[in-house]
């Protein structure tokens, strides 16, 4: 069961971010696995019910609310070149996703019912990259998921160690060279 399209504001997007929040300070305070839904309810002030009703269960929820985290808050850092960029960007992801909250949500969105929207905001994150210097040649946009941003993410998911910076800036040289 996938969440409803919700209405971009009303009641509705306010309820919607009254238990997102609940979540992400819920999340803050304790362990993953000690989180519930009635403690999620009480802290956004609805029903057990109503987060039933949307998400259909628990984990539906977690990944709902990995996934709005997953989005920009601001555009990547500007450097002057495709791969200054993309080194700032990568080193971001990199950064942000290995930590611990990072971690719990790739897997969040990896159990979700649609794991292929990361793909999807990554994919636009790096479009806008390479939107900016159209006289660059650019190997295209699921050259870069595949060669940057995928080794990025299994290291994550399925290493006891994130990758090095350093082999990340060797990835996006080889996804840069033809």
């Amino acid at each position: 069961m996938t969440a409803p399209a919700l209405r971009p504001g009303g009641r509705s997007a306010r309820v919607q971010e009254s238990i997102h929040s609940a979540v992400r300070e819920l999340l803050e305070e304790q362990d993953r696995a000690t989180v519930t839904v009635p403690q999620i309810a009480a802290r956004a002030g609805v029903t057990p019910s109503t987060i039933y009703r949307r998400w259909g269960d628990l984990s539906a929820l977690l990944a709902d609310v990995a996934l709005a985290r997953l989005q920009p808050d601001s555009e990547s850092p500007r450097t002057g070149s495709l791969a200054g960029d993309l080194r700032a960007w990568a080193e971001q992801y990199l950064d942000e996703m290995s930590s611990a909250p990072g971690r719990c949500m790739l897997r969040d969105v990896q159990a979700s019912l649609k794991p292929s929207y990361c793909a999807t905001i990554i994919g636009g994150q790096l479009q806008a990259i390479v939107d900016r210097y159209p006289n660059e040649a650019s190997p295209g946009v699921d050259r870069l998921i595949n060669m940057i941003a995928a080794p990025i993410v299994f290291r994550i998911l399925f290493s006891e160690t994130p990758m090095a910076v350093e082999e990340v800036h060797r990835l996006i040289e080889i996804a840069l060279n033809p």
